[in-house]
C-alpha cells in the first residue's frame, strides 16, 4: 500500500489517466495554481469536461498556435541564416574539395551498384552509431562501472543492475525490429528517393543545405512523432500496441526502438523517412540524418544525464508518468499543453544541458521524503 506522504520522486500513472496528484511533485507545485490543468487532458485519451465544442475549439486553437509559432520561428531562421552560418560555411568551404574527392572515389567504386553505397550509408553507418553508443551504456547498466557514468542517473536506485532476462527479450525485440521492419523499408524507400531526386548524385550538398534539411527533418519528425505517438495513448492502442515500450518505465538507451512492430513503423520509421523523401535528399544527407536520430533517441532512453549532451529528463519523465511529455523536443508538448505538470517538478529544472560534472540530481535534488505519519486516529486525514 503506498505511504499517504508525499514521495521524493513520483509515482507512475496510469496511461489514460489525465489527472495526477501534484503532491509527489516538487515542493514548488504547491505554489503554482493548476490553471492551465484543462490543457493536460489528452488528444485522443482525455476530455475537456464534458463539453466537446469545447474540447474541438481548444484542439484547433493548439494547432492554429502551432502553425504560427513555427511559421514566425522559419521567418525568423531564414533572416538570420547568413549570420548564423558564415563560420561553418568557411570551415566547410576549406575543406569541401577533401569530402567531394572522396565521395567521387566512393562512387567510381560502386559504379553500376551504387544501391550497395545506399544500404551502407543508411543501415549499416547508423546500426554502427546505435550499438557502438549503446554498448558503451549497455556496460554501465550491467557492471555499474565506471562509477562516473552511473552517478548521472536520473532515476536513482533503478534498473541497478539491469535485469538479464528483461534485457535480452529487449535486444531479440530490437533486433527485429531492426532487421524484419528497418531494413526492409529502408531499401523500398530506395527507388522512391531515386524518383524524388538521385540520392547517389555526384555532387554533395553544400553546409547551408545540409542544415535546412536537417532543420525541417527535425520539424516534420516533431510533428509526425508527437500525434503518432499520442495516438498510442489511447486505451485501446496503448493496452495492444504501446504498451510493450513503456514496460521500461526506468528506460535505458536500447529500448528507444523496443517497441510493437506496429508502433514502430508509424511513430519510429515513418517520422523520420517522410523529411528526406519529400526533400529528394542526398545519401551524405540522409546518413547523417539517420545517425543522428538514433544517437539522440538513445540519449533520450539511456537514463543518465551525463554532460554536455542533450538533457533526456524530458523523455525519461514520459516514461515514469505516460501521460506528459509527448514529443522529441518538446515544441509540441509546449504548445498542445502536455507539459504542464512536467514543468512543476525538479526534473523540469535539471532539464538542461549539463555544463560542468556535479550530477543535477546532487545540485538540484527531490525533496526529501517526510518521515511523520500523516494518519490520524481513525485513518487518513480528511484532507488526504
Amino acid at each position: 500500500m503506498r505511504s499517504p506522504g508525499p514521495a521524493s520522486r513520483p509515482t507512475q500513472a496510469e496511461p489514460g489517466d489525465n489527472k495526477v496528484s501534484l503532491q509527489s511533485y516538487s515542493d514548488t507545485a504547491t505554489t503554482k495554481p493548476r490553471t492551465t490543468a484543462g490543457c493536460t487532458c489528452g488528444l485522443l485519451t482525455g476530455t475537456l469536461g464534458n463539453n466537446p465544442s469545447a474540447e474541438k475549439g481548444h484542439i484547433w486553437d493548439s494547432m492554429r498556435r502551432t502553425a504560427l509559432i513555427l511559421g514566425l520561428g522559419l521567418l525568423l531562421l531564414a533572416a538570420f541564416w547568413n549570420s548564423i552560418t558564415w563560420y561553418p560555411q568557411r570551415f566547410w568551404g576549406a575543406s569541401g574539395d577533401f569530402w567531394q574527392t572522396r565521395w567521387e572515389t566512393l562512387l567510381s567504386t560502386f559504379e553500376g551498384n551504387e544501391w550497395i553505397l545506399y544500404i551502407i550509408g543508411v543501415v549499416l553507418v547508423p546500426g554502427l552509431c546505435f550499438w557502438g553508443f549503446n554498448g558503451l551504456l549497455l556496460m554501465v547498466d550491467r557492471t555499474g562501472k565506471p562509477t562516473f557514468i552511473s552517478r548521472y542517473r536520473i532515476q536513482l536506485d533503478k534498473n541497478e543492475p539491469v535485469d538479464p532476462v528483461k534485457l535480452r527479450q529487449s535486444i531479440r525485440t530490437v533486433i527485429f525490429n531492426q532487421s524484419v521492419i528497418s531494413f526492409p523499408m529502408l531499401v523500398i524507400l530506395y527507388p522512391f528517393l531515386k524518383w524524388t531526386g538521385d540520392p547517389c548524385c555526384r555532387e554533395l550538398p553544400t553546409f547551408h543545405w545540409i542544415l535546412v534539411e536537417l532543420v525541417l527533418f527535425t520539424l516534420v519528425q516533431e510533428i509526425l512523432f508527437y500525434y503518432s505517438h499520442r495516438l498510442f495513448h489511447h486505451p485501446k492502442l496503448f493496452k495492444k500496441v504501446h504498451k510493450k515500450h513503456h514496460e521500461w518505465t526506468t528506460p535505458i538507451g536500447l529500448i528507444s526502438i523496443y517497441a510493437d512492430p506496429i508502433e514502430h513503423v508509424v511513430s519510429n520509421m515513418l517520422p523520420v523517412m517522410v523529411g528526406p523523401l519529400a526533400m529528394g535528399s542526398h545519401l551524405s544527407s540522409i546518413t547523417v540524418w539517420l545517425s543522428l536520430v538514433l544517437i539522440v533517441s538513445s540519449i533520450t532512453h539511456c537514463g543518465y544525464h551525463l554532460p554536455f549532451l542533450p538533457s533526456p529528463e524530458f523523455h525519461d519523465y514520459h516514461h515514469l508518468k505516460f501521460n506528459q511529455c509527448y514529443g522529441v523536443l518538446g515544441v509540441m508538448d509546449h504548445l498542445h499543453g502536455t507539459d504542464v505538470m512536467f514543468k512543476q517538478t525538479k526534473a523540469y529544472e535539471r532539464h538542461v544541458i549539463l555544463l560542468g560534472f556535479t550530477p543535477l540530481s546532487e545540485s538540484i535534488p527531490d525533496p526529501p521524503k517526510k518521515t511523520g505519519s500523516a494518519l490520524g486516529p481513525s485513518g487518513p486525514l480528511p484532507h488526504q
